[in-house]
């Protein structure tokens, strides 16, 4: 009879269990409809390109974190800089990381000589001009400094940050590290949020991608510490677990991932929402993740693209012509040097 008892809870652990050693309990079965096509490459010869934000015309503006620099894609591939900017000090996983447009003025995430902060620009396509603080006082560390900007479909403005290795940040209310920030454009707490402050969710050990589904449903990408990285449904106020947990702790006070993996496979960045799932760049993985939603937002089996063939991948967008433009970050000090790299490409999905 026991021997009975552990086969059938062998089996149901199997049943939990994604191909490749991908931890996940998906509470609903979706089958992706196909896979991505073959990428094209859109531009080459950046170096660590951290953030893609796209421009009503169609062209894109990315961020490189290690040199600071903000340059402008247009179509046919023409990398063409647009500023370097001021106050930027790269350190270690830390420089110029996040960027937001939002009619005509530009958002950035980047780490000064004291801290972290967000800068808001005035762009008029082409220069960018009046900068003004809108948060500083981000901690800063050579590890963990979060850096995602995005504009929610509430119009406003989402910012994650790390613990910078600190762990007992990430659970103090009073502080801006291992956070989910939420604001208007001009910093200040938004309506509703949860703590009458800029923090929305706490937790959390370096967030460092931000992705609405069609239902207005915020997911954020998170790199674990020595067991799962994670994809989180976000909830106002809600607490995601670090330090005390790491992957599904099935703990009342803490809220659990809707999927996890082993760290050797995901590493994750940069994260989209296209076409019914979630997908997701891989760094120490070296793959583009999907994970298909269900209409109830609940994650199917998570399927694993382009695995090893490009590398490190880090920026992952939505273009306004519905391809995925991802970047790869090979040229960060953790990569193996690809000739042209690092490059954006384009995926169909």
């Amino acid at each position: 009879m026991r021997r009975i008892w552990m086969i059938m809870l062998l089996a149901v652990l199997t049943a939990c269990s994604g191909a490749g050693g991908v931890a996940t309990t998906p509470t609903a079965s979706v089958v992706p409809e196909r896979s991505p096509g073959e990428p094209t490459t859109v531009a080459e010869n950046l170096e660590v390109p951290w953030s893609i934000a796209f421009l009503p015309g169609g062209d894109a503006l990315v961020t490189e974190r290690d040199t600071g620099r903000l340059v402008r894609l247009d179509g046919s591939g023409r990398v063409t800089e647009v500023a370097r900017i001021e106050g930027v000090v790269p350190d270690g996983e830390g420089g110029l990381m996040g960027l937001a447009v939002k009619d005509d003025r530009l958002f950035v995430y980047y780490t000064a000589a004291d801290d972290n902060r967000i800068v808001r620009y005035r762009f008029d396509g082409a220069t960018l001009s009046d900068p003004r603080v809108i948060v500083e006082g981000i901690p800063k560390g050579g590890i963990h400094n979060g850096g995602r900007l995005a504009f929610g479909p509430d119009g406003h403005l989402y910012a994650s940050t790390g613990e910078i290795g600190d762990r007992e940040l990430a659970q103090r209310r009073d502080s801006l590290a291992g956070k989910i920030l939420r604001m208007t454009p001009d910093g200040e707490p938004a309506p509703g949020n949860p703590f009458g402050t800029l923090v929305y969710s706490l937790g959390h050990r370096n967030v460092q991608g931000l992705a609405w589904d069609e239902r207005g449903r915020l997911y954020a990408s998170e790199f674990g510490a020595n067991t799962f990285d994670e994809v989180n449904l976000i909830k106002p106020g809600g607490n995601y677990g670090w330090p005390e947990v790491e992957g599904r702790g099935d703990n009342p006070e803490f809220e659990n991932p809707i999927v996890t993996w082993d760290t050797s496979e995901a590493s994750p960045s940069g994260l989209a929402y296209a076409n019914g799932s979630l997908w997701m760049g891989a760094l120490r993985g070296e793959r583009l993740w999907q994970i298909p939603l269900a209409e109830d937002g609940a994650p199917g089996t998570p399927v694993a693209h382009y695995s090893g063939v490009h590398g490190r991948l880090r920026a992952v967008a939505q273009s306004p012509g519905g391809e995925l433009w991802v970047g790869t970050s090979n040229r960060d000090g953790r990569g193996d040097v690809r000739a042209g790299d690092d490059r954006i490409i384009a995926v169909t999905p």
